[in-house]
């Protein structure tokens, strides 16, 4: 974020290019409460001020590290009524790294069973199908990644 002026305001899409945003994405933002609803010139324009600047920076690394919408709401409603959030916002991240962990150990489970159908594979390679026997004779033991994956994140919600 460059240094600015204390009293410049920025119009929507000047804001939007500080940070590489679409100027939907910032409406969209203060239609749900992240960003307060800014004045407007006698032309209808969006202004947006130093604090607007400075709370997108924070919803947008909060995003980058991970934080859903919904989350950022919660941790911003906090600091508006006075509330330290930073308590708050460990909680989240530890529920996020236990998450990872899980998303890691059904990965590692995942790549055991391709590694087990790869050694099978040289078996099975001779072995007909109605498309390639080494999938259809191959015993599936598990969900596929994808669905393993939404598993352990709706259980970590």
């Amino acid at each position: 974020m460059p240094e600015l002026a204390q009293g410049k305001q920025f119009r929507i899409g000047e804001l939007a290019a500080q940070f590489d945003l679409n100027p939907k994405t910032i409406r969209f933002y203060e239609e749900i409460g992240l960003l307060p609803v800014p004045p407007r010139t006698e032309a209808g324009y969006r202004l947006y001020n130093l604090a607007d600047l400075e709370r997108l920076s924070f919803i947008t690394k909060a995003k980058a590290v991970g934080f859903s919408l919904e989350e950022i709401a919660e941790i911003l409603k906090l600091r508006q009524i006075g509330q330290r959030p930073c308590y708050h916002m460990l909680e989240i991240l530890d529920r996020k790294i236990a998450a990872v962990d899980q998303q890691i150990t059904a990965l590692q489970e995942f790549r055991k069973d391709l590694g087990s159908l790869r050694e099978e594979a040289g078996e099975l390679s001779g072995v007909g199908g109605l498309v390639c026997g080494i999938i259809e004779h191959h015993k599936v033991t598990g969900l596929p990644p994808e669905k393993l994956l939404r598993r352990v994140a709706k259980k970590s919600k």
